[in-house]
């Protein structure tokens, strides 16, 4: 296993990124966030956008899972290999993607892209997927992680409220890869639950580091509490 991804066994990383047209979607302003969680013990940082990760690699040295969104299609997780060595470009030490099997913009497979940043640039690739077979299908085109990130993120994976932690368990029980918990995980119990079904890692980034959700929820539990009082 790659050394970096052996330091992340067992801890968590946060995810540093902003909404478009929000407040808080300025590259500065993420790496102020990104020391911020670091002071709090993050063991990495996932971040989108090439300035948020020029700013953040020269801020901090914790390993940084590096990811470009862009496009309106299915498919704007770095969607292109253009994408990800750009990504590589930053120092990012792991280049995140859409790992699911929907067709990517330049028309390459994930197995080719996959060996194609290996290749020129050395990186270890994070697969971000929605389901069992994804996953596993990731795993087999050479991607050296697989994220749960998409999970209930396409229309045909199974969508909660919180995490789908049975595709943690299953993914980390059957992947020769390590398995990263990402997606709607809202609280240091199910971090740990997470962790618990078998995920090598933990990525958490709403419920840290996006203010205007984490008061949504407060907002409306004092909203519905003061209507049933």
């Amino acid at each position: 296993m790659n050394p970096l991804l052996a330091a992340l066994r067992g801890r968590l990383v946060v995810s540093c990124q902003a909404y478009p047209g929000e407040p808080m979607r300025d590259p500065e302003t993420m790496r102020r966030v990104a020391q911020a969680v670091a002071i709090g013990g993050a063991a990495g940082i996932r971040a989108q956008g090439l300035e948020d990760l020029r700013l953040i690699r020269a801020a901090l040295d914790l390993p940084l899972i590096g990811l470009w969104k862009d496009g309106d299609g299915d498919v704007f997780i770095t969607p292109t290999l253009e994408h990800a060595l750009a990504v590589a470009g930053t120092g990012a030490d792991v280049v995140a993607l859409d790992g699911t099997g929907r067709p990517r913009p330049d028309r390459r497979t994930l197995a080719e892209t996959v060996r194609a940043v290996h290749e020129r640039t050395g990186r270890p690739v994070m697969a971000d997927v929605s389901t069992y077979e994804e996953g596993v299908a990731a795993a087999e085109a050479g991607a050296d992680v697989v994220g749960t990130t998409l999970a209930g993120y396409t229309p045909y994976s199974r969508v909660g409220p919180g995490p789908d932690l049975d595709l943690v368990a299953r993914l980390s029980a059957d992947l020769p890869v390590p398995v990263i918990a990402e997606g709607r995980i809202h609280s240091p119990e199910q971090a740990a639950e997470a962790l618990r079904r078998g995920a090598h890692a933990v990525v958490v980034g709403t419920a840290i580091t996006h203010p205007a959700t984490i008061t949504r929820w407060f907002t409306e539990a004092v909203a519905q509490d003061a209507r049933s009082g």
